[in-house]
């Protein structure tokens, strides 16, 4: 018997709070969902106050069968909530409460020894606002086998030094459009076009693949050397909350199960579609459902 794939997520976990709702989210919990659901065995890092919300993250996270045995309660400060505006077409700006317990992750020898036996590592930008946390993940990516970078510019909380940084510690990074070029820009890219600057951050960090999603029109994957293509799934948008980040789940989840980098790019974002056709971050899926959406031709 083959063992289970591992994979760790590091980073906030918190309450989406929206005008007429409130959904459990984070991109990192998000992403973990989606590894999750694709068969990985996942652990989340990270940190929840002693309140009803963290006591609700926890369970939460149990639900969807992800270690929280790294999540610390913490009595210092409380769990973490966003407030998310959405505009007439779906697409939302955030205002993120600061501190929260998530700013302040305290590193452990189980932390170190989770991301050390794991095979991928996953963690944003978003969690480095606050040096406590960003310590901590700076110590736990001497260890990740395979580190994946999922950048979040959630302004005024990053920093160019900060991202450059990271940058160059991860195997795999993944941009939406607009973040590939604002930090493309950083490293001074006198590029234009899309693939010019995803072949100039390629060329100048260590990553081996690097993949940069466009909304509704799909994404791009750049591994082994290669561009991969998926030009979108149309769908009606409910919200945008959590596409990317199940988007990215999917796709780790498929390249780590040795899933061929077109069809692992094609489901990926057939699952960031559907996300962004419901409500929340973390909608369930049944594989019939995700192949009849692909393949409504076999229907």
């Amino acid at each position: 018997m083959t063992q289970k794939l591992k994979a760790v997520s590091f980073g906030e976990i918190l309450y989406d709070i929206f005008p007429n709702s409130e959904k459990i989210g984070g991109a990192p919990l998000n992403v973990a969902s989606r590894l999750s659901a694709n068969g990985i065995d996942t652990t989340m890092i990270s940190s929840v106050g002693q309140d009803e919300k963290g006591k609700n993250l926890l369970e939460y996270l149990k639900s969807r069968k992800i270690n929280h045995s790294l999540v610390a309660e913490t009595p210092d400060f409380p769990t973490g909530v966003v407030n998310v505006e959405l505009d007439k077409n779906g697409s939302a700006s955030y205002t993120i409460e600061y501190p929260v317990a998530w700013d302040k992750i305290d590193i452990s020898e189980n932390m170190i020894e989770k991301v050390n036996s794991s095979d991928a590592f996953i963690f944003g930008s978003l969690v480095c606002r606050d040096q406590k946390s960003r310590e901590t993940l700076n110590e736990l990516l001497q260890y990740a086998k395979f580190s994946v970078f999922d950048i979040n510019l959630r302004p005024p909380h990053y920093k160019k030094e900060v991202l450059e940084d990271l940058i160059l510690k991860a195997d795999f990074i993944k941009f939406n459009d607009d973040e590939l070029y604002e930090i493309a820009a950083m490293f001074d890219s006198p590029f234009h076009s899309l693939e010019q600057n995803l072949s100039y951050m390629a060329k100048i960090t260590n990553a081996k693949t690097i993949c940069v999603t466009k909304g509704s029109h799909g994404a791009v994957l750049f591994t082994e050397g290669k561009l991969y293509y998926n030009s979108g799934y149309k769908i009606k948008v409910a919200d945008t909350v959590g596409a990317g980040d199940s988007f990215l789940g999917s796709l780790i989840s498929k390249l780590l199960q040795k899933e061929a980098p077109q069809k692992a790019l094609n489901y990926a974002c057939a699952i960031g579609a559907l996300v962004a056709s419901q409500e929340g971050a973390n909608p369930k899926f049944s594989a019939e459902e995700i192949e009849n959406f692909m393949f409504p031709d076999r229907v």
